[in-house]
């Protein structure tokens, strides 16, 4: 993000461009279907913009959340869509509403859903490792475009990656900037943010927060992409944590059952605990991997056997319902587009896949303890 911008110790920027429309919402668009997805504090809906026909994803943020006025979390994720406007990979921002209790955000529609679909699929439905490897360039060419702007999204999974297409398979679009903070050589930034399987061994350690920790999080998302597999997902969080703080991954044959080496390699470059170690998404770009294969690229995994819990956000929005959260713990919800109804299939064993969280510094022996 440009010097200029206005941002607080957190990393988060108070100042947008954006005209926020004070008129009525229906007046402008017509709300139509069911609900594309919904969370503690936001529901997405398609609606139709009455001048053009165009479609759009709608999502209603509530500004008080658990009696606290939390304007500025959703100022701040306006603005890191506002930076990424010309990246092609990220979901555009077409225009922004506010009520008295809400802010609406009209987004880019996806129609394609989410790619977390994809990753829980049996076999004729999964992805090959050919379209994990082009789907993960335009993942890695959108992050590096974010990271170059000095933003971390602090997200990134399956459920916040979304189709344009899911037959044929499109391109993709990054979206849920809820947690999302601009990161700069002066402020560090030190917060418990992030989705417990995905998050970083920094994070967990109230360590500061760096765009190598988006990398970690692609390392995960990959290895889920090619496997089905959540590397780090315990039977509780406490297992889940001391996974990711132990860096315990299960790289074996059995896992990566017809995935070629190279990608193997790729992933091991992103999972290193020590954040300065781990590859930066341009580097990522130039991995052979991405660059040409040797050998023909099969259809991933055996089919997997595993259910999504009742999904709470997803889209475009919408995200499924986790275990009752720590009394210390502040549960933030997200914006996506639409989830399954499944359980990412762990290496260890099952578990309900976990929304996202935001905590303070105090709840750290909580979480790897």
């Amino acid at each position: 993000m440009p010097d200029s911008v206005m941002m607080n110790r957190s990393g988060m920027v108070s100042k947008i461009h954006t005209r926020i429309r004070t008129d009525t919402f229906k007046s402008s668009y017509d709300l139509v279907g069911k609900e594309l997805g919904r969370g503690k504090f936001a529901v997405v809906k398609k609606c139709v913009e009455k001048s053009t026909g165009k479609e759009y994803a709608a999502k209603f943020l509530r500004k008080r959340r658990k009696g606290q006025d939390c304007r500025v979390d959703i100022i701040n994720e306006i603005a890191v869509l506002e930076s990424a406007e010309a990246n092609p990979f990220v979901v555009s921002l077409h225009e922004v509403y506010e009520t008295t209790s809400e802010i609406i955000l009209v987004l880019e529609c996806a129609a394609g859903g989410e790619i977390f679909n994809q990753c829980v699929a049996d076999n004729d439905e999964a992805f090959t490792e050919k379209d994990v490897i082009r789907l993960a360039r335009q993942i890695l060419t959108g992050v590096a475009g974010l990271h170059r702007n000095n933003v971390v999204h602090l997200d990134l999974k399956p459920q916040n990656i979304l189709l344009t297409s899911s037959r044929p398979l499109g391109d993709i679009r990054i979206v849920d900037f809820g947690l999302s903070r601009c990161v700069d050589s002066v402020e560090e930034v030190r917060e418990i943010l992030g989705t417990p399987e995905y998050v970083a061994p920094e994070v967990l350690n109230y360590e500061p927060i760096s765009t190598a920790t988006d990398m970690w999080s692609i390392g995960v998302l990959i290895y889920v992409m090619l496997t089905g597999a959540s590397p780090f997902l315990g039977e509780e969080k406490q297992e889940t944590f001391l996974n990711i703080s132990q860096v315990n991954v299960d790289y074996s044959q059995d896992v990566f059952d017809g995935v070629s080496s190279l990608a193997v390699d790729f992933i091991k470059s992103l999972l290193l605990k020590n954040p300065r170690k781990r590859a930066t998404a341009e580097e990522c770009l130039k991995h052979p991997w991405l660059n040409g294969h040797s050998s023909p690229l099969p259809h991933l995994r055996n089919p997997l056997r595993s259910s999504l819990d009742e999904p709470e956000t997803s889209p475009s929005e919408s995200e499924p319902e986790s275990p009752a959260p720590s009394p210390d713990l502040l549960i933030v919800a997200s914006y996506k587009t639409c989830s399954g109804q499944s359980e990412m299939k762990s290496v260890r064993a099952a578990f309900a896949f976990d929304e996202p969280f935001s905590g303070r510094p105090e709840i750290k022996q909580e979480l790897i303890c």
